[in-house]
């Protein structure tokens, strides 16, 4: 037979009885709709009980080869009730080859295979489902076939090498969820298009409540069993007159039918949906252009706030990598996001809650029972005493909540005992070190960041941890996130970025901090004096002109506009000077590429900002992390709107970080950008009953 082109080929690997077999016979039944598909099971080419390591070999040289080149292969099968080899078979290529056994995506024959899948399943359930499938005459070679795979897996780690992990599950349910992540892989972007395109898009519904529930009280009744969720908390609503600023909170989590969990790690975004978890190797912002804005929904254009779900979560800072900067490994992982198929917005203006939930025809039912739970949820948490006024934490004089001033939290509370990367002598160091790259000419501002850690004590809850941070410390842009045993509570003022769904750009760049006191006119002078410090305009504006050109690559000729300059806004625990950019962005834009233009944070490296990060990454001792990145949201309707990563607190497992730095210029004086440092993590470590360390 002459050679036809090359055909796509799926292998499909596992332990003995994880329920290869039964997965590629249905996940071929499915293909076949719209393609041509063989099937090939290397449990017919095996040469005996001791025959794993010689099968495969067989298996890749007169199977896989073969059929790589577009040619038929012609194979010995073995007889196993004669103990020996059997007849010649064949099989022919096809659009799409399906091989399974273990062993079908071994080291040799992974470089001839299109897409890895892995059956992950318990060594219980895979000896009773092998028994069951060959009979009791298995039963006797079990173990010693189980050594053999043993052997082999030591060296050769499929799992990890795996495009597609499936835990459990084998059946029909499984092959169409496979099917469907099938559809997301890059290298399979082309062949299985009408199947990305199959099915009706779901419907976008939408419920107001009028009653405005109290967050925490929420938060907690809804999501506090959820291993993933997202909290954007506008916790200082109704604190500032800024426009575009703290009138909509979102919760959501990756429960229901549309729920889906994505991470990124140098280079790789692993997507769990169900039992199944794609890893597509690609760039992160490649990554999120293809996913943003998928599903395409039918539903209400307006809503609340513009976000009408998606994916919710952070980017860290190493992304960097993507977008100029060096490549840095982080022990967290580089990006996580849920993706929320129903979540809840708070609109603190107008004192109401919407619910919202994607709902198919399969899921519509699931989709009631969530409005019923959440609505009952929503009017129990309003119904409380002060709980219209609780979502936020109400500003006292000048600004600062209530009682709570920067000068009556006690030296220490008996939390937890930091230690700071850099000594005061080594940040000392550093910043004269910044200085001398800003005067030979390698950069006009370098934001240099350190790191302070601790461990958490026995028992503490990170969400009552971020409730803390949250009264002491209120913010725009404040946010809870949980991965696991990874959280993220933040009190972030600054916006990185937003983008509404008709192409609306905005960037609000802080640079320029004073620590709030507790007298009045020492705190009004302290706000005069940033108001007027050259040395802060100076770096504000810097931050600014970056900002300017980071936008101009995907916006409207014309449309770029400094709405602010160096504008002070006053929190809990300090004063800051803040500017906004506007834009438009050009209707043939990717609006990934936009976000990736920007990032990270001009205001979290300097200026110019290439250059100035390979700087960084001299200077500073370790990864940033999540810190420095931006955490929010991705909407189905094209919009984002992201916090810098600052005033934050980072735990994983009992491990905390609390990243804090500033802006070196050349007149920097490096006692005062020492200040700076323990200004910033002030607001943070006194909600924890924390100290700086000496």
């Amino acid at each position: 037979m002459p050679p036809t082109d090359k055909p796509v080929i799926i292998a499909v690997d596992g332990r003995s009885g994880a329920g290869k077999t039964t997965l590629a016979v249905e996940l071929a039944a499915l293909l076949r709709e719209h393609h041509t598909v063989s099937l090939f099971h290397l449990e017919d080419i095996y040469p005996g009980w001791h025959g794993l390591a010689d099968g495969q070999r067989r298996y890749l040289e007169t199977v896989l080869q073969p059929l790589a080149r577009g040619e038929r292969a012609t194979w010995t099968a073995w007889d196993w009730e004669q103990n020996d080899d059997g007849e010649r078979r064949s099989t022919e290529p096809a659009e799409i080859v399906v091989v399974e056994g273990v062993g079908a995506a071994h080291a040799a024959a992974r470089k001839l295979t299109d897409v890895v899948i892995w059956i992950q399943a318990e060594a219980v359930d895979r000896r009773t489902r092998a028994i069951a499938r060959d009979g009791a005459g298995y039963e006797p070679f079990w173990d010693l076939w189980a050594a053999q795979e043993e052997a082999w897996l030591d060296g050769d780690d499929i799992a990890r090498a795996a495009d597609l992990l499936l835990r459990g599950q084998t059946g029909a349910t499984a092959a169409a969820g496979v099917l469907k992540a099938l559809a997301s892989l890059p290298q399979l972007d082309a062949l299985l298009s009408v199947e990305r395109s199959h099915g009706v898009a779901p419907q976008l519904l939408t419920e107001r409540i009028d009653a405005l529930p109290d967050g925490a009280e929420l938060f907690r009744a809804l999501y506090a069993a959820s291993d993933r969720a997202v909290w954007l908390d506008s916790s200082n609503a109704g604190a500032t007159a800024v426009p575009d600023r703290n009138e909509y909170s979102i919760m959501a989590d990756d429960a229901g039918a549309f729920g889906r969990y994505a991470e990124h790690r140098s280079g790789i975004t692993s997507v769990a949906d169900g039992a199944v978890t794609t890893r597509i190797r690609s760039p992160f912002f490649r990554w999120l252009d293809g996913v943003w804005g998928v599903p395409a929904v039918t539903g209400p254009v307006e809503v609340p706030g513009g976000f009408a779900l998606g994916w919710l979560g952070y980017l860290g800072y190493e992304l960097k990598r993507e977008c100029g900067g060096s490549d840095v490994a982080a022990a967290t992982p580089d990006a996580a996001l849920i993706f929320a198929g129903r979540g809840i917005v708070l609109d603190h203006a107008r004192r109401c809650t919407y619910l919202l939930a994607l709902a198919s025809d399969a899921s519509r039912d699931e989709a009631r029972d969530w409005f019923a739970r959440t609505r009952a949820a929503v009017e129990v948490a309003a119904a409380g005493e002060g709980s219209a006024a609780s979502c936020m934490s109400a500003p006292g004089p000048h600004g600062m909540p209530g009682s709570e001033t920067a000068g009556s939290v006690p030296a220490a509370s008996g939390g937890p005992a930091f230690k700071v990367r850099d000594s005061k002598d080594q940040y000392l160091l550093k910043v004269r070190q910044a200085q001398a790259e800003i005067h030979d000419g390698n950069s006009y501002e370098i934001c240099l960041t350190t790191e302070l850690s601790a461990t958490a004590a026995a028992g503490t809850d990170p969400l009552e941890t971020y409730l803390s941070l949250r009264r002491r410390n209120p913010a725009p842009f404040a946010n809870y996130l949980r991965f696991g045993r990874l959280t993220v509570a933040s009190t972030s003022p600054e916006r990185f970025m937003s983008l509404a769904a008709d192409g609306a750009l905005r960037a609000e760049p802080i640079k320029g901090t004073r620590r709030r006191v507790a007298d009045p006119e020492a705190d009004a002078a302290l706000k005069a004096e940033l108001a007027t410090s050259l040395k802060d305009r100076a770096e504000n504006i810097m931050i600014v002109d970056l900002l300017r050109n980071d936008l101009s690559h995907f916006a409207v000729p014309g449309s770029l506009r400094v709405s602010r300059l160096c504008a002070i806004e006053s929190y809990a625990t300090v004063h800051q000077m803040v500017s906004t950019i506007d834009a438009t962005l050009r209707p043939d834009a990717s609006r990934a590429e936009a976000v990736a233009a920007a990032f990270p944070a001009g205001s979290m490296t300097g200026a110019p900002k290439i250059s100035t990060m390979d700087i960084l990454d001299r200077l500073e001792s370790g990864a940033r992390g999540v810190y420095s990145g931006a955490v929010g949201y991705f909407s189905l309707n094209g919009a984002a709107d992201l916090s810098v990563v600052i005033r934050t607190l980072v735990r994983q497992g009992d491990q905390l970080t609390l990243g804090v730095g500033g802006a070196i210029t050349a007149d920097s004086d490096p006692e005062a950008e020492w200040d700076e440092v323990r200004a910033k993590a002030f607001g943070v470590l006194s909600a924890l009953g924390s100290v700086f360390p000496d």
